[in-house]
């Protein structure tokens, strides 16, 4: 160990001893000094980066994982004899503002956004600022909510008019300004984005909270108050709380659970979390509203939902929205199963979630059958026994903007 820190390509200011010491005999010198608490390690020696020499059976690669999680989460790079991890760099943005994040595709990341903003618009001007791979090649400013004719414009003119900033400013009725991205690392850095540019267009308004709508798992490169981090609680808690998730929960503030069905773990998922760090966990189910009335309708839903949920969300619509009968298409991320789903429904509505094939098939399907076409919103809606989401998220906001309002008095 002694020649492998002297063989380092770098100037070593102490080690950290994680075990590994039944070899030993004690009072070993190292040449360097050496500390057995990873924060008085950081505290002490103040690193640029952290050179992992330790390996099986020490550290596996879940506490591996772990470890490079805290280490990447106080901006210290982090690397090993065949691999070298970088923090994200996130870009200074002095206006009050919260980012929303995920641990992957398909966890209602944009729903969440959506009532984050419609939540904190009733008592703030903001402005979301949303990151998507489908996201335009310039900034675009969506100043209010778009109708089916203005996508199908979009769409008809080459573009992705189900990108996750025209679903925002659709459904949340608030000025969001769309940007893309290309790739995401493994912590959440993006290969390619325009959001610097996106973030002028959001200065420029003077608002007085921005909220920064992450993609997938890729984390927008901005520097934010805060982070809400948006999980499935259908995911095995080893995901969620793996790899360099871990990282994803220790730069964030507060865990939003969706898909807490009945059955589901949602008790196990939050409580790995807590293992990770002490935070807030609403777990939550999500539950589609028609932005119109579609009571005593025959409706056919078009989702991206998992098919195991098709009953549930059937059920709701019918006992919460009044249709007379609902047929359910989970496809609508793929367009050959989509369009024969279409060709199957006998329905009054086509009710549609404003994502992947929603405009260039099932709104163009709509028009040209002359069916009614309603989009559908989603509700984020704890659990029985969770804390109180409005609250938590309402109490984030006001503390993030504190300190602005402390410079104005």
């Amino acid at each position: 160990m002694r020649d492998a820190l002297r063989g380092l390509p770098h100037e070593v200011a102490g080690a950290l001893l994680v075990g590994g010491t039944e070899k030993l005999r004690g009072d070993d010198d190292y040449g360097v000094p050496v500390v057995h608490e990873l924060e008085e390690a950081l505290a002490r020696f103040a690193p640029e980066v952290a050179v992992d020499l330790s390996d099986e059976p020490v550290l596996g690669p879940r506490e591996r994982f772990r470890l490079a999680s805290r280490i990447l989460a106080r901006g210290i790079a982090y690397e090993g004899p065949d691999f070298s991890l970088r923090p994200p760099e996130f870009q200074p943005f002095e206006p009050p503002s919260l980012a929303v994040i995920g641990t992957g595709k398909r966890m209602g990341k944009t729903a969440v956004t959506g009532y984050v903003a419609r939540l904190l618009a009733e008592k703030h001007d903001l402005v979301v600022v949303s990151m998507g791979r489908g996201g335009p090649a310039e900034p675009q400013v969506a100043e209010v909510s778009p109708t089916v004719d203005d996508l199908l414009e979009l769409s008809r003119g080459g573009a992705h008019a189900a990108s996750d900033y025209l679903e925002t400013a659709a459904l949340a009725g608030v000025p969001t300004i769309g940007c893309r991205r290309a790739g995401g690392g493994l912590a959440g850095a993006t290969w390619a984005t325009n959001l610097f540019e996106g973030m002028q267009k959001a200065l420029a308004r003077d608002p007085a909270l921005v909220v920064f709508d992450g993609s997938g798992a890729a984390v927008p490169p901005v520097d934010t108050g805060a982070r809400i981090l948006v999980a499935g609680a259908h995911q095995d808690p080893e995901l969620v709380t793996g790899y360099l998730n871990a990282y994803r929960i220790l730069i964030s503030d507060l865990v939003v659970l969706t898909m807490a069905e009945e059955g589901s773990d949602y008790q196990g998922v939050a409580a790995a979390i807590g293992e990770v760090k002490e935070i807030p966990v609403v777990a939550t189910v999500l539950r589609p509203r028609p932005v119109e009335s579609v009571e005593g309708k025959q409706v056919a839903f078009f989702t991206t939902a998992q098919p195991d949920a098709a009953g549930l969300l059937e059920q709701h619509l019918l006992d919460a929205h009044g249709a007379a009968a609902v047929t359910l298409s989970c496809n609508l991320s793929d367009r050959k199963e989509l369009r024969r789903d279409l060709d199957e429904a006998d329905a009054d509505v086509y009710l549609v979630e404003i994502k992947a094939a929603a405009i260039d098939v099932v709104c163009e399907a709509a028009k040209e059958r002359n069916v009614e076409l309603v989009f559908a919103d989603n509700d984020v809606l704890p659990v029985p026994g969770q804390p109180d989401l409005g609250r938590e998220l309402r109490d984030l906001a006001e503390g993030v903007m504190a300190p602005t309002a402390e410079a104005v008095a």
